[in-house]
């Protein structure tokens, strides 16, 4: 009998399922997107304004934020976890990498609800 040793945090098909369900959410969003951006009377700031005064299309484009930073996370994360042997050095870069996408989110909602 052959025993296996398993290493590493175990996420596996979680974060697999994670990373199809957020590039399905980006997906539909940039078809919500490229429809509203086509369908504006004109291409000027104040048609820009208004496609996104609404709240639908704040949220939405909040919801593909958060998709976006998360479906990152999964990726750098991995990255991190497979090519940076160092204990420490791999547990900075994952709290620096959490703490900028954090921000970024912020910042999104700032830049959102700022109109």
């Amino acid at each position: 009998m052959v025993k296996r040793i398993v290493v590493g945090a175990h996420y596996g098909l979680r974060d697999w399922i994670a990373q199809r369900a957020t590039a399905v959410v980006m997906a539909i969003y940039t078809v919500i997107f490229a429809i509203a951006a086509l369908t504006l009377p004109e291409m000027s700031y104040e048609a820009w304004t208004g496609l996104f005064s609404g709240g639908f299309m704040r949220f939405v484009t909040f919801l593909f934020f958060l998709a976006l930073f998360w479906h990152a996370w999964v990726g750098v994360r991995d990255i991190w976890m497979d090519y940076v042997k160092p204990v420490g050095i791999r547990l900075t870069l994952h709290v620096v990498t959490l703490l900028l996408l954090i921000g970024y989110a912020g910042w999104a909602a700032q830049i959102l609800w700022r109109l």
